[in-house]
């Protein structure tokens, strides 16, 4: 991909004010050892680090740099809401929560996401690419985005969790609508309960006849032990996760490929060079920008800088998975790289659950996609979100038949 066209949508971090839109502006921030006051996309001021051990620091000490004990967010307070409503959202959410709460919900699922777990999935996600391959194939070319990259994580996590996959029209429009940075904080806290009441309907449903997916399975054995709204946060995190990240990747990835063919053509061609492909993409992309904000608990240093106690500090991770003290040319896409540490699904207690389904889906999909369609190319501009929590692309257009003489 051109730089130029590279700039424009990595650069988009998540958490910043107006003059640190650029990858460029947060990379000079990065090589200067410098942090930045910035303002989230939740309304907090937060300072931010973006050198590589600075945000591993940051997310690999929850008893320093704590997320349950970040504030409401102001708008959040403005709406009327106070404090312990806040908390009572962010029940089940484990991106929120620290210990003791983040790791007895956390225990309860870990063992269904295990690597070996997940490898049982595998030929469930092949029937769901494929199945996904066949319709894009009779229709001669696609918008990868809804009918390819959206779709497929979306069936796979519907199935895994207990939720309806004829809802996912409903449930993907919410969540897109939510992660825009753009939608304004009423309508962001409207659509947030709307997302809860459509769960809070699952979890009863799955509380009279509890069924063998996942929702069904915290119910069945720890019934004692979980909240309806901490099942309701669980549900909803593992939905938007479950399909918005990977659905991104997807369509990023391919669109990164495309730009860079000999790369695509070894990932077509080399399962050999399969995983690693997906690592760099991770790294390269890292379509969560910026980590969630989390509270000093005392007076402290990070890279060097004062924090103060309770003042809030943010990570971007997207420059940090090219800091030069971890990767050499960390700007250039290179699949055939050393393994290179990266950030892309966090760091410490809060490493994605999911990142074990995450990397089948994309091992499983890419080489599929570019099997299937050796000739593939665009076949119109693509579009991109705007000021996303999770960066993608609206719109991919593609082809794979023979130009039009």
């Amino acid at each position: 991909m051109s730089e130029q066209v590279h700039e424009r949508w990595t650069g988009e971090v998540a958490a910043q004010r107006d003059r640190f839109t650029l990858l460029s502006d947060v990379t000079a921030l990065r090589e200067s050892g410098q942090t930045a006051r910035v303002t989230t996309p939740f309304g907090h001021e937060a300072t931010m680090v973006s050198r590589y051990a600075d945000v591993r620091e940051l997310h690999g000490d929850p008893e320093r740099f704590r997320l349950d004990a970040v504030p409401a967010p102001p708008a959040l307070i403005q709406a009327g809401r106070d404090t312990a409503e806040f908390r009572r959202r962010q029940a089940g959410n484990l991106l929120g929560q620290d210990p003791p709460d983040h790791t007895r919900l956390r225990k309860m699922l870990t063992g269904e996401f295990t690597v070996k777990r997940m490898k049982r999935l595998v030929p469930r996600v092949e029937e769901i690419v494929t199945e996904h391959l066949d319709a894009m194939e009779r229709a001669g070319r696609a918008d990868l985005v809804p009918d390819f990259a959206l779709p497929v994580p979306s069936m796979v996590i519907c199935e895994l969790l207990g939720v309806p996959y004829d809802d996912r029209g409903e449930f993907t429009e919410r969540s897109a609508r939510q992660l825009d940075a753009t939608t304004p904080a009423p309508e962001r806290m409207r659509l947030a309960d709307a997302s809860r009441e459509y769960m809070a309907t699952l979890v009863a449903r799955h509380r009279d006849a509890p069924g063998e997916d996942l929702l069904g399975m915290l119910i069945r054995e720890h019934s004692d032990d979980v909240t309806d709204d901490e099942l309701i946060g669980i549900g909803n995190l593992l939905l938007i996760a479950g399909h918005e990240t990977t659905s991104n990747m997807l369509a990023l990835g391919t669109l990164a490929l495309l730009e860079h063919p000999d790369q695509l053509a070894r990932v077509r061609d080399d399962p050999s060079a399969v995983d690693g492909a997906v690592e760099e993409l991770l790294r390269w992309l890292s379509v969560v920008h910026g980590g969630f904000p989390r509270a000093a608990t005392r007076d402290t240093t990070i890279g060097g800088h004062p924090i103060a106690a309770g003042e809030l500090v943010v990570g971007s991770l997207v420059a940090a998975n090219r800091d030069p003290e971890v990767v050499d040319d960390g700007e250039t896409l290179d699949i055939g790289r050393a393994p290179v540490p990266h950030l892309a699904f966090g760091h410490g207690i809060h490493h994605c659950l999911g990142a074990p389904l995450a990397r089948i889906e994309m091992r499983v999909a890419f080489p599929a996609l570019l099997a299937r369609f050796p000739a593939l190319r665009l076949d119109g501009e693509p579009e991109f979100r705007g000021r996303a929590l999770i960066y993608g692309l609206t719109r991919l257009p593609l082809t794979w038949c023979a130009p039009r003489r």
